[in-house]
C-alpha cells in the first residue's frame, strides 16, 4: 500500500514557524540581558539606555530616578520626579515606589504632591511599617504632629525593631514624655522598657521614673534584669528613696519575694535564701575566673545559708565581690553585721568587708578586720556613719591585691547573715 502523502507540505510551514520563534525569543532574551546589564551600570547614560529597551519595566524607572538623586555632582530632581512618576505609572501596586515619588516630591518642595503619594503607598500596602514609619516622619516634619505619631505607633506596632528609633526621634521633636507614651508608643511591657532604658543610658532619671510609673500601671509582668540600667543610673544620681521603692515594684512585678528583712536590715537577701540578682538593689557578682562560687549551710543556729568562694591559686586576685548597693540616709548612724569564715587563705592580702560611699569620694571607707589562714565563724561588726551627702552605701567583700612574690591567692572563704541596720536614735526606734 502506498504511504499517504497528506500533511507533507505543512512540515516545513512548521519548521519555519518554530525557527521564527526561537529567534524571537532568543531576540526577546538577549534584550532583557543586555537591559538588565545596562541598569546596573554606575553611568547614568548607560542606565538610560538600559530603561529605553524595556521602557515597561518600573523597577527600571524607579532605579533612574534614584540615581539621579543620588548624583550630587549632576542632580536633577525634576527629571528624578517625572522617572519616580513613570514607575507608579508602570506599576501602581508597589508602595515602595510610591514613597520613593513621595520623597522626590518633597525635595523639590512639593509637600501637597508628597502627601498625596505617601497616602497611596498606604492605601496600596496598609500594614506596612516602613509606610507608616516615613509617612509619620513626614508628618511630623509638617508639623502635623498627632497624625505623625499616629503613623509611628502603628509602624511600631507592626515592626518592633523601629522602637529605639521611634523613641529617639519622638523625644526629640516633642521633649514631652506624655506625648511619647500616649500617642507614639504602644501601652505595653516591651515598648516601655525600651523607652526606660534610653532615658536612663541618656541620664533622664526623672522622665525615666515617669515612664516607670507608667510601666508599673500596665500590670503585666516585667523582668527584673531589663530593669537594672534604670536602677545603676538611680544610683549614679543618688536618688536613694526612688531606688528604694523602685526596688520593691520591680519584685512585685518580677513576681519575686519582696518582703523587708523581719530583722529591720536595709540590705536585700543578706541570709543568702535566694541567688544572686546581679543588679539593681540585690547582690551582684560577676564570676571572675579562678573562683568557684556556691551555697553552704549557715552558721549553727542561723537561718539562711553562707556563701563559699574558692580561689583556685591561679593568680593575685583583686576581689571587690559579693557586693550589694544599700539606700541609706546622710548624716546617719548604721550597725554592720556578719559572720566569715575562711580556709587556708594564702598571702598577707586576706579576706574583709568594706563599705564605701561609691558617689564620694572619701565621705565614707570603713573595713573589717583582715582574715588570712583559716578561722572559724566569727562576728564582724562595725558601725559606720554616713556623709552629708551620702545616699547609698555599696557593701562588698573586698581583697585587694598582695604585695608579696608569692602572691597567689588560694584557699576558701564563707560569708553569712549579713545586715546593716540603722542605729537606735535617742527617742526613737530603730526603722
Amino acid at each position: 500500500m502506498q504511504p499517504s502523502l497528506q500533511g507533507v507540505p505543512a512540515r516545513p510551514a512548521i519548521l519555519v514557524f518554530a525557527l521564527a520563534a526561537g529567534a524571537l525569543l532568543s531576540y526577546q532574551a538577549g534584550r532583557l540581558w543586555l537591559a538588565d546589564h545596562r541598569l546596573h551600570s554606575t553611568r547614568l547614560d548607560v542606565i538610560e539606555r538600559g530603561v529605553a529597551l524595556e521602557p515597561a519595566n518600573a523597577a527600571g524607572w524607579d532605579l533612574l530616578g534614584r540615581y539621579r538623586q543620588l548624583d550630587f555632582a549632576n542632580a536633577d530632581p525634576v527629571q528624578a520626579v517625572a522617572d519616580f512618576q513613570r514607575a507608579v505609572q508602570d506599576d501602581p501596586l508597589s508602595a515602595t515606589y510610591w514613597m520613593n515619588l513621595a520623597g522626590a516630591y518633597e525635595a523639590n518642595g512639593d509637600l501637597t504632591g508628597a502627601q498625596h503619594a505617601f497616602e497611596q503607598a498606604r492605601s496600596v500596602y496598609p500594614l506596612s511599617a516602613e509606610v507608616a514609619w516615613n509617612y509619620g516622619n513626614f508628618l511630623v516634619r509638617q508639623d502635623q504632629d498627632a497624625a505623625g505619631y499616629a503613623e509611628i505607633r502603628h509602624a511600631v506596632k507592626s515592626d518592633p525593631r523601629l522602637l529605639p528609633l521611634a523613641i529617639s526621634r519622638v523625644w526629640r521633636a516633642s521633649r514631652d514624655v506624655n506625648v511619647l507614651l500616649d500617642q507614639a508608643l504602644p501601652p505595653d511591657v516591651d515598648a516601655y522598657m525600651q523607652a526606660l532604658k534610653f532615658f536612663a543610658t541618656n541620664h533622664q532619671t526623672d522622665v525615666a521614673l515617669s515612664v516607670w510609673r507608667r510601666l508599673i500601671t500596665l500590670g503585666k509582668p516585667v523582668p527584673l534584669a531589663q530593669t537594672f540600667p534604670f536602677f545603676d543610673e538611680l544610683i549614679q544620681d543618688d536618688r536613694s528613696v526612688d531606688a528604694k521603692q523602685v526596688w520593691i515594684e520591680a519584685l512585685t512585678a518580677a513576681g519575686l519575694p519582696h518582703d523587708e528583712p523581719i530583722n529591720h536590715s536595709l540590705m536585700w537577701n543578706g541570709e543568702f535564701l535566694r541567688g544572686f540578682e546581679n543588679g539593681g538593689l540585690g547582690w551582684r557578682w560577676n564570676s571572675p575566673w579562678d573562683v568557684t562560687i556556691d551555697f553552704d549551710s549557715a552558721p549553727l543556729s542561723h537561718d539562711g545559708r553562707a556563701v563559699r568562694l574558692d580561689f583556685g591559686g591561679g593568680r593575685n586576685l583583686e576581689l571587690s565581690e559579693p557586693a550589694q548597693y544599700v539606700p541609706v540616709e546622710p548624716g546617719r548612724v548604721y550597725h554592720f553585721h556578719a559572720y566569715m569564715r575562711t580556709e587556708e587563705i594564702t598571702t598577707e592580702s586576706g579576706m574583709r568587708f568594706s563599705i564605701v560611699d561609691p558617689n564620694h569620694d572619701g565621705a565614707v571607707n570603713v573595713l573589717s578586720d583582715n582574715f588570712t589562714g583559716t578561722h572559724p565563724w566569727t562576728t564582724e561588726e562595725m558601725d559606720v556613719t554616713t556623709g552629708p551627702t551620702t545616699q547609698f552605701l555599696l557593701v562588698h567583700l573586698l581583697r585587694v591585691g598582695s604585695r608579696l612574690f608569692d602572691n597567689k591567692l588560694h584557699g576558701r572563704v564563707w560569708i553569712a547573715d549579713v545586715s546593716l541596720v540603722p542605729a537606735a536614735v535617742p527617742g526613737k526606734l530603730s526603722q
